[in-house]
Order: structure tokens, then C-alpha cells, then sequence
């Protein structure tokens, strides 16, 4: 609905103003940059509004200073523009569409009898009309935020991680399957790239926001190191323990996968309502049990039996479930700065 009525507007502006092209690139242009969020817009807008003021300048120079009325004069000077901005494209995803907009100045403006500079005037002020009709739709028209859109993501991904971390544990006491874990980890790494997306747009978003809203970098970091966690234990649970070990130490790692899921679960549902995080003392506890019972195996000298392989996982899997505690403080602290005013009430009640 928002692109139809971006490119709908736009048609309508471009031909009350007797636009050139009955206001193609007016029309194309609003409807491009408009996307999801009112960020992804402004994003988009800005990012084509650079390649094509960029562009289009370094083609009405060319133009001007190097004649082309020959067939090979022309291929020359395509070439001449097109390299140099294709470069810089690539060094710079803002100047993605300089070398489509060089290309249109000097191929257009000679079929509407317009110079180099005017015609590179006029795509400009068309596309920037075009952007700013964008902007103005994706505001009024069934708006969405970034913010809103990232906190969906991120509830997501932490219902996700509730899920697989019970699976990932389960490694250490039981045979797993490699294929299976492999798809679980891809699938939650996606779900981060994709929410860090949403992020960058929902940063963009804060400088026009009339409502203040929380910084997403802090979640987005501590949601990328959850999953560097969960990739860490994946591959350390490639084998369970032996017998011995697995029969103590697969209680204690029960209750830890039980109270960090409900954590998890419980944030996610936090962030949603803009609510006070769970409390973390749950899984604090279970995760200091757990410690106390790898101190005992040692003290009772039950490690000495193990091979290099199940030592060295042991005490990895000590460390991750540390970093994962670490992690989950951080999580907390994400989630209560998101709750805002709502979260200070619920916490005088």
C-alpha cells in the first residue's frame, strides 16, 4: 500500500509540474527507496540520493570537457564515466546507482535536447523529489517503525534461543545429529544478520524520531555474542561425556537448560509488552550448581579418568556457560532500558 501510493503521488506531483518523461524518474524513484520501515526509506532515500547527485556531477563534467558526437566518441566517453564510478560503487555501496545515473545524463540529454549540466540538474532535483515523496508516504501511510519492527525480531530470536538451547546441552548427555544442529545454527545466525539490518535502519530512524527510543546497538551486540555462545557449545557438544560424568553432571545441566530457556522465553516476551526483564536469579542459581558439581568431580578426582578431549570440553563448556551468564546480564539490562516509563511503573508497584 505504502509503494502504491508513493508512485501514485509521485505521478501526480510529476505531471502537475509538466516533468520530462511524464516524471519517470520521480515515479521510480519514490517507489525504489520506499520499503519496509520508515529507517529502510530514509536509508534508501539518502544512499540514492548520493548516487545520483554523485553521478550525475561526474557525467555533466565529462560531458562538458570531452566532445562526443561520434559513434566512437561516445563509446569512449561511456567508458570514461562508467569505470571510475563502478569503482567507486564498489568502495562505496552509497554510490551504487552513480554509474546508472552518469549513464542516463549522457544518453538523455542529448534525446531532450537538453546539455550535460541540465540535464544532470534535472535528474537530480527529480530524484530528489522523488525521495522525499517517499519519505513523506512512508511517515503517513500505514507507517511502521524500524524500532517496532526490530523488537519483533529480536523477541524472535530469543524465543528461538529458548528453544535450541535445551538441544544444544542435550549434546553432552545424548547423540546428536550433526545435519539437524547444523540447520539450527544456520537458521538462528540469519535471524541475527537480519535483526543487525533492522537495527542500522532503526538507528537512522532516531535522528528524525519525534519520540525518543532506545539505542538497538546495545541488544544487536549482546544478541550477535548469544549466538557466538550458542555456536561455541554446538560445537562443543559434538560427543556426550562418558557415563560416569554424564550421570552427574546431566541433572545440573537439566535445570540450567530449564531456567536460561524460560529467561529467554520471558525477555522475549518483555521486549514485546515493554516490560521489566524476568529475573535472572533462576538461572544464576542452576548455573552456580552446576559449577559447584564440576568443583566436586575434580575434588573427588573423577577428571582424572577422562581423555584430553572430554577435559578439554568440560572445562570449554564451563567457560561458554559463563560467557552465556555474562551475556544474559547484558540481555536484562537491553531489555529494561526498552521498557521505559512503562518498565519504571512496574517496578514502584
Amino acid at each position: 500500500m505504502r509503494m502504491t501510493a508513493a508512485g501514485l503521488l509521485a505521478l501526480i506531483v510529476a505531471q502537475s509540474l509538466a516533468l520530462p518523461l511524464h516524471g519517470l524518474w520521480v515515479v521510480l524513484t519514490a517507489v525504489v527507496v520506499t520499503q519496509m520501515s520508515v529507517g529502510g526509506s530514509l536509508r534508501a532515500t539518502i544512499e540514492y540520493i548520493i548516487g545520483t547527485l554523485g553521478g550525475a556531477v561526474y557525467a555533466a563534467i565529462i560531458g562538458v570537457l570531452v566532445p562526443h558526437t561520434t559513434p566512437i566518441a561516445q563509446v569512449s566517453i561511456l567508458a570514461l564515466t562508467i569505470a571510475p564510478l563502478a569503482f567507486a560503487a564498489a568502495m562505496n555501496p552509497n554510490f551504487r546507482v552513480a554509474p546508472f545515473s552518469a549513464v542516463l545524463v549522457l544518453l538523455l540529454s542529448g534525446q531532450l535536447g537538453e546539455g550535460p549540466i541540465e540535464s544532470a540538474f534535472t535528474r537530480f532535483l527529480e530524484v530528489a523529489l522523488g525521495g522525499a515523496i517517499a519519505l513523506v508516504v512512508s511517515f503517513l501511510v500505514f507507517s511502521q517503525r524500524a524500532h517496532s519492527l526490530g523488537l519483533e525480531a529480536a523477541a524472535q530470536i530469543l524465543q528461538r534461543m529458548g528453544t535450541v538451547f535445551p538441544k544444544l546441552l542435550a549434546g553432552f548427555s545424548q547423540s546428536s545429529k550433526p545435519d539437524e544442529m547444523l540447520r539450527i545454527q544456520d537458521e538462528l545466525g540469519k535471524a541475527v544478520i537480519e535483526f543487525q539490518d533492522l537495527a542500522s535502519e532503526a538507528k537512522r530512524e532516531r535522528s528524525v524520531a519525534l519520540i525518543p527510543e532506545p539505542d538497538p546497538a546495545p541488544l544487536s551486540r549482546t544478541l550477535l555474542r548469544l549466538r557466538h555462545d550458542f555456536v561455541m557449545i554446538g560445537r562443543t557438544a559434538a560427543a556426550p561425556f562418558s557415563d560416569p560424568i554424564a550421570q552427574r553432571l546431566t541433572p545440573f545441566l537439566t535445570q540450567v537448560c530449564r531456567d536460561v530457556s524460560e529467561f529467554l522465553h520471558g525477555s522475549a516476551a518483555a521486549l514485546v509488552l515493554r516490560r521489566d526483564p524476568p529475573s535472572l536469579e533462576p538461572a544464576e542459581a542452576s548455573l552456580k550448581a552446576y559449577d559447584a558439581e564440576v568443583n566436586a568431580l575434580r575434588t573427588e578426582g573423577l577428571t582424572r579418568r577422562l581423555s584430553t578431549d572430554e577435559v578439554e570440553r568440560l572445562f570449554a563448556l564451563g567457560f561458554m556457560l559463563e560467557q552465556i551468564h555474562r551475556n544474559l546480564g547484558d540481555l536484562a539490562r537491553c531489555v529494561q532500558e526498552w521498557a521505559g516509563p512503562f518498565g519504571v511503573r512496574e517496578r514502584t508497584k
